[in-house]
């Protein structure tokens, strides 16, 4: 399930060479806060799976009803809760009122002072002073920022605070709802070879139902629980120096954390030890009870990426394949850059040739096609681009008539057809003159530098062999027919 984190791509070069945060509960914590019905449902039908809640209990559990706690048709119990709810109507900002993110936020500062005094003897135990805890109150309560440090408050004022603003929250750090939970999780307990109950604790399924439970604990009382068990934690590592075990902690706080409201200990005379007994566990246990268990984990994730229709499929096999070396937008990268390098590879081959062909057209010999070959060339010196034709292929020439009449007109008429065929062609190109009528100006006698005067008149002097010819040519025609 840790797969989906299990690589990065990171496009700016200034991170790269940062850490990686990485929170395997990334998808459970947006279900959480996207779709708590549906991630209710989910934590709850596994919670019942491991333990047994009948339909009253589940309904208290799942806030439909209201909790039925012990003592509460008790007389004696309903005039102490009245009493304190007298009590409470004096109420500050952050003591007595209901947990919230900025009530948590000024109590982390007294968390937080007693992580670095932790081997005061008895801390927790050993009250401090009024005096300078009523102080500390009021600040807290104003919101002014303490200066813990400046050497005024003792670690146990600072400590007696701590358990009195638990003290005074409307409920239980656990809530009222999860009262009967918490009793059936102390009653898991291992199965022998035959099937029967043990008075072994089940450990693995205790932590796992309280994983369960805090899943779905309010926002704020998940956050402070989380806090105070790390404390609580911390210390009872330092009992050698503080002498406060793990047990010794869970009878100071048990009361805050997971007793039911203005309660006596006589209301609780069956459950008391099983509630001292499970913050216990849960102090010693702190810091594998805030993950999730890893089905919740994968049915989170398949829930997001099993919910897009087009793109579900090829994430599960991209995020979870293990034979995957190597992501799929990275093998995209890397043929782009391969067609990238063969496209250039096959430009410089293309110029290469292209070279070659120069140098093999500039050394032939003069002619009309070395010309018609070094226009192409220059027509087409910036227009060539790789996988195009070098050089375009020839325009098919016109067919050249058979007949005898179209032989004279080659022979003595050069010049007048190649004029009337250039007025027919669509590119123009520079006049020239024929090799029938330079051999025949070299025959009269006319120099290669004859006027254009003089090579008009000698043209004019074979009009009369040509008239001749057609004369004889019509005369025989008309013999014949």
């Amino acid at each position: 399930s840790d797969a989906i984190c299990s690589f990065v791509i990171c496009n700016d070069s200034s991170l790269r060479s940062q850490p990686i945060i990485f929170n395997p509960d990334f998808f459970v914590e947006k279900l959480r806060h996207e779709k708590p019905e549906v991630f209710t449902e989910l934590v709850v039908s596994n919670i019942t799976r491991l333990i047994d809640l009948p339909g009253a209990e589940l309904a208290q559990l799942m806030g439909e009803e209201d909790p039925k706690l012990p003592g509460a048709n008790n007389t004696a119990s309903g005039f102490f809760r009245s009493l304190m709810s007298l009590k409470r109507k004096e109420k500050g900002v952050v003591f007595g009122s209901p947990l919230t993110e900025e009530g948590i936020a000024q109590v982390s500062q007294l968390i937080e002072y007693l992580h670095k005094n932790l081997r005061a003897e008895g801390l927790f135990r050993v009250p401090g002073n009024s005096i300078r805890q009523q102080i500390l109150k009021d600040a807290l309560n104003s919101g002014t920022d303490i200066d813990l440090d400046s050497g005024d408050f003792h670690s146990n004022d600072v400590a007696t605070l701590l358990k009195m603003f638990l003290g005074e929250l409307p409920e239980p750090l656990l809530t009222h709802k999860h009262f009967h939970a918490h009793l059936k999780i102390a009653d898991l307990t291992l199965f022998d070879e035959k099937g029967n109950k043990t008075s072994t604790p089940d450990k693995e399924r205790q932590i796992e139902a309280l994983q369960l439970l805090f899943l779905i604990l309010p926002a704020p009382n998940r956050s402070l629980l989380k806090l105070l068990l790390d404390l609580l934690y911390q210390t009872a590592k330092k009992q050698d120096k503080n002498k406060m075990s793990a047990h010794n902690l869970a009878l100071m706080f048990a009361p805050h954390i997971l007793w039911p409201r203005n309660v006596s200990t006589n209301d609780l005379q069956e459950n008391i030890t099983k509630l001292n007994n499970g913050v216990t566990f849960m102090i010693k246990h702190s810091q594998k009870l805030f993950k999730a268990p890893a089905y919740i984990r994968e049915c989170a994730r398949l829930h997001y990426l099993g919910s897009r229709a087009h793109a579900s499929k090829d994430d599960l096999d991209l995020l979870t394949s293990p034979g995957s070396k190597e992501p799929q937008p990275l093998k995209s990268q890397k043929r782009s850059r391969l067609d990238s390098c063969h496209q250039e590879e096959t430009q410089q081959r293309t110029e290469e040739a292209l070279k070659e062909l120069f140098r093999h057209v500039h050394n032939m010999p003069d002619s009309a096609k070395k010309k018609k070959l070094l226009r192409q060339f220059n027509k087409h010196s910036t227009a060539l681009t790789p996988g195009s034709d070098v050089l375009m292929s020839p325009a098919p020439r016109r067919a050249r008539s058979r007949s005898f009449s179209g032989l004279i007109k080659r022979k003595v008429l050069g010049t007048p057809v190649i004029l009337e065929r250039k007025s027919r062609d669509a590119t123009p190109e520079p006049e020239r003159v024929s090799k029938e009528n330079i051999h025949l100006l070299q025959k009269c006698g006319s120099p290669a530098h004859m006027s254009q005067a003089k090579l008009k008149s000698s043209e004019g002097r074979k009009e009369e062999p040509c008239r001749r010819i057609r004369g004889h040519l019509l005369s025989k025609d008309s013999s014949s027919l």
